[in-house]
C-alpha cells in the first residue's frame, strides 16, 4: 500500500523519483527501494508525509483519508 501511495504522490507532483528523493533526504537509489515496497523507518515515513501534506495513515493504508489531521485534540 505504501509503495503505491507515494508513486502516485510523486506522480501528481510530476516529480522523478531523484527529484523526490532529494526533497524528503533520502539517496535516489534509497526513495527507488521504497517505491519497490521497501518499508520506511519512522523518519522517512514523516519526512515523507510533510512533505507531500498526506497523513501517515494514508500513506500506510489505514484510512482513505489524504488530510492530515490539524486540529487540536479535545480532552
Amino acid at each position: 500500500m505504501f509503495s503505491e501511495r507515494i508513486r502516485i504522490l510523486r506522480k501528481e507532483a510530476k516529480l522523478t523519483q531523484a527529484q523526490a528523493a532529494r526533497n524528503v533526504g533520502l539517496s535516489p537509489r534509497g526513495y527507488q527501494d521504497l517505491e519497490l515496497g521497501a518499508t520506511p523507518r519512522g523518519d522517512t515515513l514523516l519526512s515523507i508525509a510533510d512533505f507531500y501534506g498526506v497523513s501517515i495513515d494514508w500513506l500506510m493504508g489505514r484510512t482513505d483519508r489524504r488530510a492530515v489531521n490539524g486540529g487540536k485534540r479535545e480532552a
